[in-house]
């Protein structure tokens, strides 16, 4: 059966630099993906090439088993897109911006639309153009989501929006993703978001992968473990998995990639050190892995 999205050896080159170097991956239904990494990893490079809006330098991007730059309408009918920057039309007010998108829509929810126009407290009357940055921001995920797409692609969605409307936001996808028909793909630096609706996760780095997989199974096996010894410990200790490592004096803290019960017996007994093991929350984890 086609997935939504199937990625081989992605690549995409910009005046001879490289910013997607061989990214393989698949989309299925049911997945929420939280893309993580710092400005200028390739995040949003990434999100308009499996779209289709730009032509892979190698490799390939498809939607449903179609070439994402090949596909037609009725395949375009079951994404829906909120970039970083919105293409909202200024002159129109957001009525009409909704008349305007449920005209092409084979499919249009619109008792979805009358609660999250209540919910989010968008103005039906006023030029989108008059708009402040975080209404014309959730209009756009409105007319992302009205439709109830089959693939949800949305580039920093919550970048402009204020708490409250964030976690409303935040809590709209909890509901999306409950449909286990629907992908989703979100990419976000607010990355304490993530763990409440995400059960993938993209770690990007210089436009390659330094993670994909499973949320819970990433916070599980890395650990920042804390070692005190009676003497100093050496200026740098080899170790394997450690992604960082601090040593000041008789203390030394680890962060391990790969960690696994039981071998704090082991270090205690390497080092004749009290140990003591710390589970990290993702946003530890992202600085970690990206320091």
């Amino acid at each position: 059966m086609p997935v939504p999205v199937s990625l081989n050896n992605l690549q995409r080159q910009f005046g001879g630099v490289t910013v997607l170097k061989g990214i393989s991956t698949q989309v299925l239904p049911g997945q929420v993906i939280a893309l993580l990494g710092k400005n200028g990893s390739g995040k949003t490079t990434l999100l308009e090439t499996i779209l289709g809006f730009g032509f892979p330098s190698a490799g390939a991007a498809m939607l449903w088993d179609i070439a994402a730059t090949k596909i037609d309408g009725d395949i375009k009918q079951r994404i829906g897109f909120v970039p970083q920057q919105d293409e909202l039309l200024p002159s129109l007010t957001v009525q009409e911006h909704l008349n305007l998108f449920k005209a092409f829509r084979t499919h249009w929810n619109q008792a979805l639309v009358d609660k999250l126009v209540a919910e989010w407290q968008i103005p039906l009357r006023i030029q989108s153009g008059k708009m402040s940055v975080g209404q014309r921001q959730k209009l756009s995920i409105l007319l992302a989501i009205a439709h109830e797409p089959d693939l949800l692609v949305l580039d920093e969605p919550v970048a402009s929006l204020d708490p409250l409307a964030r976690r409303q936001f935040l809590q709209q996808l909890v509901d999306i993703a409950t449909d286990e028909q629907r992908a989703v793909i979100f990419s976000t630096h607010i990355v304490g978001d993530v763990e409440r609706v995400a059960n993938q996760v993209w770690m990007l780095r210089d436009g390659s992968f330094d993670y994909q997989g499973e949320l819970d199974i990433l916070k599980e096996s890395i650990a920042r473990v804390t070692l005190v010894a009676d003497q100093p410990f050496p200026a740098t200790i080899n170790l394997p998995h450690v992604l960082n490592q601090k040593i000041q004096g008789n203390r030394a803290v680890f962060t391990f990639s790969t960690w696994e019960t039981g071998r704090e017996q082991q270090l205690a007994q390497q080092f004749s050190a009290r140990v003591q093991v710390e589970s990290l929350g993702l946003e530890d984890i992202f600085l970690e892995m990206n320091s």
